[in-house]
This record gives C-alpha cells, structure tokens and sequence, in this order.
C-alpha cells in the first residue's frame, strides 16, 4: 500500500492503480466518459481532470488526467479545486456543444451517465447557438437503436465491440469532430455480445430496441436480482416489469461470474415470459378428452385421488427449474421414483462430470479465472454457440502471455492504448479440437477439426505427452503426435493451464480425455482448472439431487410401474425422439405437467398447471462452475394460481397426506427441507439473508424511491390505491418503501447512488472499483476439488474415425440464436434464427454431386430428414452437421451414422 494526499487529505491506496480508480474507489465523485473498469484507460474525453502538483511546494499544479495518472508515494492531488472543476465544466460544455436537446424524449433519459456527469461538472446553460453536427442512424439488427446525433465521441463502443469482444463488423469512421461509430452499412451487428453497447455507452447513442416496444422509464420499474435461464453458466441479471409484464434484462455485476456483461441471447432472450403461449389457467381433460378450466380445489383433489390410490406415481424433474422444484418433486413421488429428465447419455455425462469435478484434483473455475488463464486448449466444444460469456472470457484469455512481457516493461495493464500497441497481434497459447469452425477460431494459435472420437484421442495424447503414466494413443493420424505434443509443451510452460470441454458432442471419451489433461497438469505441480460447458441453467444442480434418466423412465412405463407421471417444466419432446415420447406418454394413464409455455408435452397432458417463470418464482441454480446462485420473484402474478412449482408441488404433499398442513409454507421451509436431505446443499443458506432479515426494521425494496403511477396504473379498478403484497419468502418488498441505502450483495434490486443514475454507479457498491462487490459476491461454491485425490486416468480411449462408403456420422451444431429452447420464444432472437440444413465437406458436396441450397434427404435410425446442403470446409469428410434446437425440427439422437438418399439439384 502506499500513501497519497488529495485536497490535503492524506489516503492510504493500492498502488499499481490508475488516479481515476483510486479516487472512485475513494468514493469521491470525479466525472470520466471513456474509461471503463473492465477495458482500462485511453484518455480520449478529458473529462477526469486534476490538479497534480510535484510536492507541498508547488503552488501552481498542472492538469492531469486521472485516468492516465498512475498513483505513485506521496503524490498530491487536488480534485476538487476551482481550477479542475473549471476545466471539467469546459470539457462538459465542449461535448454539449453538439448535442441534441432530447432529454425528454431519449430512451436513456434518467439514466444517462452523460447527464449525471453534466449535472456533477456544474453546466447547466449552453452558450453555442450555432448549427449542430448531425448523422444519419443506422439499422443495426434487432437488439440495438442507434440514434448517432446523441455520440460524444469516448470510444467506449468501439473499444468494447472490437478490442474486448472480438467484433469486426463495427468501428469508427471519419475524423476530427465527425467521427461516425457504426457499421460499414446497415445491417445486424454480428457479435454475440452486441447488446452491451446499450450500458457500456454513456448516452443514448446505442439503446435496447426490444424496450422501445414497452418503453418504461428507470425509475418505473419493479426489479429483483436474478439469473439467466438461458444456459448452464449462471450469469448474474436484473429484471424489470412493469403493469405485469417483463421489459427488460440488464447485466448485474458479479466480478467471479459474468462480472459487467451478459451474451444478446441472456439480454434479449427474456420475452419468452410474454409470449401468448403462457400457461395462465389449470386445465384438466373432461370425458370427452378436450381441456377445461377448472380451480386449485379441483385438481389438487385429483391429485391426491391419484396419489392415494397407491397407483405407481413417477415423477420427471428438470434442468431448467430451480433445486428447490426438483427436490419438492423428488419428495412427492418419492426418491426412487424421480427422474432427472433428460437422456439416458446426458444423464451419464453429467455424472460423469459431478464425479470428476468432485474427486479429481483439478478445480473448476469461475468465469473470472477463466479470464486469467494462460494457455487453454478447448476439447470439442463450440464455446460461443453453447456457452457465450465463456467464449467472452476466453478472449481475454489470450492476453494474459503477452501481457508478462509487457509488465516487465512497466506499462501498467490498464494503460490500455500502449498495452495494445505493445501487444500488437500476439496472443497466447490456445488450441482448439472441434468437430466444426468456431466463433473462437480467429484467436487460436491452432485448429484441430475431426471426428468426436479424433478430438478425444488428440485429447488422450495430449495427456500421454504430459504424464509418463497416461495412456498412450496407438495408430495415431499423422499430425496429431507433432501437435500433441505442441499443445502439451504449452499448457506445461502455462502458470494458469485450462482444459474446457462439455457435452455438447455427447462424448464420454471427450470428457474423459479432458480430465486426463487437466489431471496430468496437477500430477506435474501445476495449478490447472477444468471447465465444463452445462447444457441448462441447473443442469448440475439436477445431477446433483441424483435420480435416473428419462430412459430409465421411460422402462418403469412398459413394466407397469408408472400410471401416472409428473412432468415438472420439460418438454420432453425436446429430449428424445418423438415416437419413443408418443409411447411413453400414451402408456401412462394420468399426465401432470407443471410449465408455464404451451408445447408437445402439455398438448398430451390430462392436467396443466400453470406455474411462474424464473421471473415470477424464487429459486436456487447451480452454474457449470458448482457455484449456487439464488434469483428472486421481481413481481407478484394478477393470478393467484401462478405460482412457483415447488409450492405447487408442497401442496400437493400436504394434499396426499390426508389433508394435511403442509409442513413446508415458505421459501426457507423448502430450502431447509432440501438441506436436510441433501447435506452437500448446506451453504445454499447462506447465498442469501433469511426471509425477516431487515435493516433498521425495513425490507429492501423493488422499487426506486421516484417510482410513479401506483395510483393512476389500477384507476380502471379502483380509485384508491390498494394494499401492496407481503413477500413471505425473501426480505424484499414489492414498494417502494424500505431501506434506501446499500444492501447486502446477493440481493441488490437495482444500482443507484446520489448523483449516479446510470449503470455507472456500480462503482459505488464495490470495494475498490472493478472489485468484488460489498460483503462479497454473490454465490457459493459447493463443489471443491481434492488435492489429494487418488486419481486414475480413464483408459477408454476410442479408435479412429473411419469413412464409410455411403455412410455419414452426423454430429450436432450448436447456434446461439436457435439453440436453446427458451429464447427461441423472442422475437429479435427469432428474427436470427437460421434455418435448418445440413453441413458438409467440400470433397463430400463434390462426390455426391450437390451444391449449396441442394436438398439431401438423410436416413437416421430408421427416420428420414429432408434438409438443405451447406458446404462447410472445416467440417472433416465422412461428418454431416446438423443443427440442434432449431424451432420446427425434431429431435435428432445424435451423433448417429446416417445415409443420404433421393438427391435433388
């Protein structure tokens, strides 16, 4: 530490530091436009200005900017002198110049960085009367609104769509005083990560063009801290409604998770929880076999009929709803009678994983760590497309060898423009084993593109070149010695090795292969982590309540043993084939299903019971990292029958139980009952204060303190305003009366600070700035590896590929937008959805004698699938792929051989 002294006050601060992040972690109030805490310092707006002076001698000073000041011993500082106010206040008036008038009609209006800093800086009237500076807007896709005029030219958007996530299809034009920030032409901004434009801008350049359509303003929004649903990696959200309705997901700062970002797909994939597919009313089939409207009483007296008749009740959970759900229902049917819902492989990878995970010496790491890793070989995964927010972190990955050498040179990492133009080109080690291209492969030091079973056996040689005791691989192809052996040098010259892999391919041997790495690296003394890619948003969790498969479900059915089934928020069309379903589902005499979207599954249900979205309920996740992670109902239902599926399914048990009282009412009562079960759960307690915890006898509330229209927005009902609603299971409030000051991590509403409207006033909840947040953040791991595991390396090593005459192994492809089922539901996200087709090998395309468009017809475990050809040269020969998830097509069993009949040119 070292000792500084601002405005005569002496402050004891981390060195290595810039002056701006200093004072902000000070909790001073110093305004900045270009600088950010995650991309660092460039000095573009000169905004941050300071008096520095040379020692308690110097009476003139001379400006600095704080963001480009490192802090050294005994440096003096004046902020807040007259001199550096005055500059600051010119800077504000020279970037006001330009702008436009339309605080009042600007989405960003309230919540605006460029206002609040306008406001602290002291201008208030403009003095240039003359013509402003105006741009024409660009269609930039679905997601983002450019409104250019609004522009005060910081480079935030560039540095983050470029330098930060890898996008090349937007940049800055032009000079001087007409710098135009956009795309070449119109068009939809191709980076996966597009939609953080909308915060990382400090005006109403970029904004949220899904808003535009239920525009709401910051300060009329009921919000809770959430999670996104929309894959396994847990990223930390706020959600806000209005008049009952979701408008809009904002990132919520978690520096070990998705610190300040989030992917388009966990931005924009949110309207799912609108759509007119909703679930909103319990239906029961009548004798006639068509669906009616009943009440509660009515079908939970059905249901217990159904349960005490001592008929053979099954009961299939699910990774997309919480621990808590999946637990409830485990405790209704009983133990051995729950199933996981998903396949009998992915069931088997998943615990494969959770055994690895938690008997092996290699950790899993979080996404931050992920960011430090030196050297990364990634086995058979398409990051981007399965897991978006760890493809972000690997990019910054990449950094981290070059920026050893640049250290030495005393260019501190956040000096951002000299740190690139030192680094130049030059990245670290990072290979890739994947069956296709990947969004990632612009930043590999090199590509392997095979066969699941070739990845693996690169995989397995990999670990065989790290440790003398691994298993080797024989009759290897002919370049994969040369680059096993290039990729383990790497990965043992690394301080941070990572392994990531998944079960996206649905290779055993993959995993297997991935942990024999990450298990040598240990044997050797290194501190390396493994990451796997989880499918859902509690797909771990699920595996670590236990239970058998959908397979093993679907065998209890054909012996008799499952009369009536519980389907709690699957699809299960989604997981298996259709005609496998079809059986099942028609051999059990009583379908419940528990969800709150229409599809396949409740169309052949015989009871529907509508329950909360992730947005409308309280639960617990486990993300890929084994880090537990609470989300909390931002709103209560209109309807009293929405309600979460575990106080559904608690009420069926007290139901069952000869009309009981339930023993467990509130949220706690089912977290406790879990732990008692489950001991492993324990510190799910502690992710989050108890329901009556207060602070100076207040709640937290939803709402900010200018929240308007409690009145006015239920006159058509009733003049007066009524009585808002108790939440008995969390210790927020659904007002906008409570404590106004900061409250602990885990359950922040929403950012706010005097002065500091914007996203920006994150700062003000953290410890130092870019830190963890105040009292930490939120999440606790439950999974920690053994240092002291007696590993033994998996041996399973498969053969080589081989071509097939007139056979092809059809592997899936994974999309971001398309993929996953949820998301599918929006529609900017719908609006990108590709449509179906099947990839192929050049060489492929050239003996078949097709081209791209032509239409293939494929013969897949007796089923045909008629699809469009796409000429793919990364894709190896004798490999077809098949995108997954797309909305309108079946469930491929994949990978699977196939063959290709009835071509059409």
């Amino acid at each position: 530490m070292i000792n500084i002294i601002i405005d005569d006050k002496e402050y004891t601060v981390t060195p290595q530091k810039s002056l701006l992040e200093v004072c902000l972690s000070l909790g001073l109030n110093l305004p900045y436009f270009c600088w950010h805490p995650a991309m660092g310092s460039v000095g573009a707006c000169r905004q941050c200005g300071v008096k520095s002076y040379k020692d308690e001698k110097d009476t003139k000073g001379r400006i600095v900017m704080a963001c480009m000041e490192p802090v050294r011993e005994g440096m003096r500082i004046g902020v807040f002198e007259d001199e550096a106010r005055e500059f600051r206040a010119g800077v504000s008036e020279w970037l006001m110049a330009n702008h436009p008038h339309d605080c009042p009609v600007c989405d960003e209006g309230g919540e605006c960085h460029l206002q609040d800093m306008t406001v602290m800086n002291g201008h208030a009237y403009r003095r240039f009367h003359f013509k402003k500076r105006t741009y024409r807007n660009q269609y930039l896709g679905p997601f983002v609104n450019h409104e250019m005029n609004r522009c005060i030219h910081c480079y935030r958007c560039v540095r983050f769509y470029r330098g930060y996530a890898g996008g090349r299809d937007f940049n800055n034009f032009a000079s001087r005083n007409h710098v135009y920030f956009g795309r070449h032409e119109d068009g939809v901004l191709q980076n996966e990560f597009s939609g953080n434009l909308v915060e990382v801008c400090p005006t109403g350049v970029f904004t949220d063009k899904t808003l535009k359509k239920h525009y709401t303003r910051k300060w009329d929004f009921t919000s809770a801290p959430s999670i996104c649903t929309h894959c396994g990696l847990g990223c930390n959200v706020i959600a806000g409604e209005r008049y009952g309705s979701l408008r809009r997901i904002r990132s919520r700062y978690n520096g070990e998770v998705n610190g300040y970002f989030i992917c388009n797909r966990g931005r924009y994939g949110y309207e799912f929880v609108n759509h007119e597919k909703r679930i909103k009313k319990i239906l029961i089939r009548n004798t006639l076999g068509d669906l009616e409207e009943t009440d509660k009483e009515t079908v939970m007296m059905h249901a217990a009929q159904l349960f005490s008749a001592r008929a053979a009740v099954i009961g299939i959970g699910s990774p997309r709803a919480s621990l808590e759900s999946n637990f409830t229902l485990q405790k209704l049917v009983g133990k051995s009678n729950y199933f996981q819902g998903v396949s009998g492989r992915e069931a088997e990878l998943m615990n494969t994983i959770l055994g690895i995970l938690r008997k092996g010496p290699a950790r899993s790491p979080s996404l931050k760590d992920i960011e430090k890793a030196d050297a990364v070989l990634v086995i058979g995964e398409d990051v981007t497309n399965t897991a978006p927010m760890l493809a972000l972190a690997l990019r910054q990955s990449v950094r981290q060898k070059p920026l050893e050498k640049i250290k030495a040179m005393n260019v501190p990492e956040w000096q951002d423009a000299a740190v690139r133009e030192a680094m130049q080109q030059e990245k670290g080690p990072f290979y890739i084993a994947s069956c296709n291209e990947t969004n990632l492969d612009d930043i590999a030091t090199k590509t392997f593109h095979g066969s699941p079973d070739d990845i693996a056996r690169l995989g397995f040689e990999v670990a065989a070149h790290l440790s003398a005791t691994a298993p080797r691989v024989s009759n290897q192809v002919s370049e994969m010695p040369a680059l096993a052996e290039e990729i383990a040098t790497a990965l043992k010259e690394a301080k941070r090795p990572l392994v990531v892999s998944g079960i996206s391919s649905l290779s055993t041997e993959m995993i297997h292969a991935a942990a024999n790495v990450a298990w040598a690296l240990c044997g050797s003394g290194k501190r390396a982590e493994l990451s796997f890619i989880m499918p859902e948003a509690n797909s771990l969790g699920t595996s670590m309540l236990g239970g058998k498969s959908l397979d093993d479900a679907f065998e209890a059915a054909v012996r008799g043993r499952a009369e009536t089934v519980v389907v709690l928020e699957n699809d299960l069309y989604r997981r298996t084939a259709k005609d496998t379903v079809d059986k099942f589902l028609d051999t059990c005499k009583n379908v419940i299903v528990l969800d709150y979207l229409k599809n396949e599954t409740t169309a052949k249900a015989d009871v529907i019971i509508p329950v909360g979205t992730f947005i409308e309920s309280d639960g617990t996740f486990v993300n890929n990292e084994g880090r537990a992670q609470r989300y909390y109902q931002v709103y209560l239902p209109s309807d009293p029958n929405l309600m979460e599926s575990w106080r559904w399914l608690g009420e069926m048990i007290g139901q069952v139980k000869e009309n009981s009282k339930p023993s467990m009412n509130n949220f706690a009562d089912f977290t406790n009952a879990l732990v008692d079960s489950y001991p492993e759960f324990e510190d799910i307690k502690e992710i989050t204060p108890p329901p009556d915890f207060r602070i100076a006898g207040e709640k937290i509330p939803r709402q900010p303190h200018r929240y308007s229209g409690r009145t006015a927005m239920l006159a058509n009902i009733h003049v007066s305003e009524p009585k808002p609603p108790e939440d008995p299971d969390s210790p927020l409030s659904f007002t906008m009366e409570g404590y106004r000051n900061e409250p602990p991590s885990s359950i922040i509403p929403f950012y706010w600070s005097p002065g500091w409207n914007s996203v920006q006033s994150i700062n003000k909840y953290q410890i130092e700035v870019g830190g963890s947040l105040h009292g930490g953040d939120p999440g606790k791991r439950l999974i920690e590896p053994d240092p002291k595991s007696n590993y033994k390396y998996f041996t399973d090593i498969p053969e080589a590929f081989k071509i097939r005459d007139n056979e092809f192994l059809t592997v899936p492809v994974y999309h971001i937008y398309g993929s996953e089922e949820m998301s599918n539901l929006a529609p900017g996200i719908a609006s990108l959805i590709p449509k179906p087709y099947a990839a192929m090998n050049p060489d492929d395309a050239g003996k078949l004698k097709v081209k791209k468009g032509d239409e293939i017809n494929l013969i897949m475990i007796d089923q045909s699938y008629r699809l469009p050809v796409e000429i793919k040269r990364e894709i190896p020969k004798g490999i077809l792929g098949i995108p997954v998830g797309l909305p309108g097509t079946p469930h491929y069993v994949l990978p699977a051989w196939c063959k290709i009949s009835g071509n059409k040119t």
